[in-house]
């Protein structure tokens, strides 16, 4: 590095640490305060309340990362602008560009750091906290009631079309993974009914990886007409090909944002969008995820430039004009995000187009600025 790059990387640095510190501070007590009275409601102790804010930690910093780089980097150079170190540093001849040099190498870095973990890290912890926080609530309400009757989920329905499996079940018990009142219907991939299992319970296996139903009968259909043909009755019986997973039938039943990487993945690979318009929303949910983590180089497009044409007595000027900037971004994202769901435009689309929005915004901002 040379001296410039070494200065403002250290100025920048040392702004980004404390504003960093600051913010996860501040969501920590936010969620505290959200979220601690249901912990003690269930009786959490202070070591389970400590341990669940460990596992939702990683899953702030997808969020308060790009923000901690967008307030340092403002804050370190327009206090360098003000004290006409900017303007001392481009006399040199120095470009803007070659001033930031080190903070775009930053950005790239904090990229490349946030793609990791929300590929790998966030998923986990997303997870993770979820299964964490409902285990200590059914824990808190199993004196007097069976596993069987937590966690319920009523009028649970389940389309694989993949495999040509209709689902439906009256209720799901989430702690006991078992389900009550189940039908499935077999199709050939015509849609025909081929044959209808109905069953008073039936359980996923979860280590053989396979369903077991109980107290039912097994209806045999004619292929052609559709006519019953023969039933079967059985007290127990094993399906090795039904594979289903119930966390993904159940993760349907929940807003994708509430969903972590793995299970978008998931449902995108399960159903596929084409044949499952509400299968659209999730997978603009997926592609904004992986798009989230090039934010960062944003910031640094918008920042550097606004934060070094301010008035120099009055920094706040460049640095308005650029939280308007940023405004514009969130907006983008949201109203992308409402046309891919909509399908009016392509899902990869509506997750990139922000970014290359404002990639554009920052070469026009630069262009200016030199």
């Amino acid at each position: 590095m040379s001296l410039i790059d070494r200065y403002v990387f250290k100025e920048w640095a040392v702004g980004f640490a404390l504003t960093l510190g600051v913010i996860v501070g501040i969501l920590i007590l936010q969620n505290m305060y959200d979220s601690l009275p249901d912990l003690l409601n269930v009786g959490a102790s202070v070591s389970e309340v400590c341990y669940y804010y460990a596992l939702s930690l990683p899953t702030y910093l997808p969020a308060i990362l790009p923000i901690a780089f967008l307030v340092s980097l403002l804050f370190s150079l327009g206090t360098q602008h003000r004290n006409n170190e900017i303007i001392a540093m481009r006399a040199s001849g120095a470009s803007l560009l070659r001033i930031s040099r080190s903070l775009w190498l930053a950005g790239l870095a904090l990229s490349g750091l946030l793609f990791y973990l929300t590929a790998s890290l966030v998923p986990h912890s997303v997870e993770r906290a979820r299964t964490f926080i409902e285990n200590l609530e059914y824990a808190s309400l199993e004196q007097g009631l069976e596993h069987r009757q937590l966690g319920l989920v009523y009028n649970l329905g389940f389309d694989n079309r993949k495999d040509g499996r209709l689902w439906f079940m009256n209720r799901f018990s989430e702690r006991a993974w078992l389900g009550l009142g189940v039908n499935v219907h077999t199709r050939d991939t015509e849609g025909q009914e081929l044959n209808r299992i109905s069953a008073s319970e039936a359980y996923y296996d979860d280590t053989q990886g396979h369903w077991v139903f109980l107290n039912g009968r097994e209806l045999i259909l004619d292929a052609e007409t559709g006519d019953p043909m023969r039933t079967l009755p059985f007290k127990k019986r094993v399906y090795e090909d039904f594979d289903e997973d119930p966390s993904l039938m159940l993760a349907l039943y929940k807003k994708p944002k509430m969903l972590s990487l793995f299970e978008l993945r998931r449902i995108i690979d399960l159903l596929p969008a084409e044949d499952n318009p509400i299968v659209h929303a999730y997978l603009v949910r997926y592609f904004s995820l992986l798009a989230a983590p090039f934010s960062c180089l944003v910031v640094v497009g918008l920042a550097v430039p606004f934060a070094v044409s301010g008035v120099r007595t009055n920094p706040m000027v460049g640095i308005s004009k650029c939280m308007g900037y940023f405004f514009v971004f969130y907006l983008l994202i949201s109203v992308a995000t409402i046309l891919g769901e909509r399908q009016l435009i392509p899902a990869l689309l509506a997750a990139w187009l922000p970014n290359l929005a404002m990639f554009g915004a920052a070469a026009w901002l630069f262009r200016q600025a030199r």
